[in-house]
């Protein structure tokens, strides 16, 4: 498969690709957020990771999950919430995939009105003529999920998703491309952790 070194490395691959779109003057990130109607945040002091994160391949933690988990803590202890290994009040879970996209895409193509016309040539010229020129285009597409989850109803109630294009340049530094999403990410969470619960802790 063309892409297979995407599918061996998806995660870092994915995050490291998303960062740099979502980013991008031209805007070719997409980055969504959504929250359950009836969730306050400001009920919940506390927050941990599933045993098993969306990231973890095997049954066992990869480095993508660790930067991921590093990344998520600063971001939920920015906002007042407290890190714990056990019981937690919220669950932070993530996910990253990538496939492969394809597009038809028509391109002008321009064509010198000469040949009977050459009478024309050196002396003056006729408005150029544009033929269209279809081509097929294919590359992968990254996405990312971050779900936030009532641990005692196991239920989630915010979730936010990025998706962007896959760029080679993007791969050298996946720890600082996991941080960037992350952090766009969760520049659409809403919550904030009570001020009653931090104060017992």
């Amino acid at each position: 498969m063309k892409y297979t070194r995407y599918s061996l490395a998806f995660c870092a691959i994915a995050l490291a690709a998303l960062a740099g779109c979502a980013t991008n003057p031209h805007g070719r990130a997409d980055i969504r957020a959504h929250s359950a109607p009836d969730a306050n945040f400001t009920s919940y002091s506390t927050f941990g990771f599933p045993e098993q994160t969306g990231t973890d391949r095997g049954g066992y933690s990869t480095l993508v999950t660790s930067y991921f988990k590093s990344s998520v803590r600063e971001q939920m202890e920015q906002r007042g919430y407290h890190y714990v290994d056990e019981n937690p009040d919220l669950l932070l879970n993530f996910y990253a995939k990538v496939h492969e996209r394809t597009e038809t895409r028509s391109a002008p193509t321009f064509s010198a009105a000469y040949g009977y016309y050459g009478y024309r040539y050196g002396l003056y010229s006729a408005w150029p003529l544009y033929d269209d020129e279809i081509r097929t285009v294919s590359y992968p597409i990254g996405t990312v999920n971050v779900d936030v989850v009532d641990a005692r109803k196991k239920q989630m109630i915010w979730e936010g998703v990025a998706q962007g294009r896959v760029r080679d340049a993007d791969m050298d530094n996946p720890r600082e491309a996991i941080s960037s999403v992350v952090t766009q990410l969760f520049a659409r969470f809403p919550g904030r952790a009570g001020i009653l619960e931090n104060s017992r802790q």
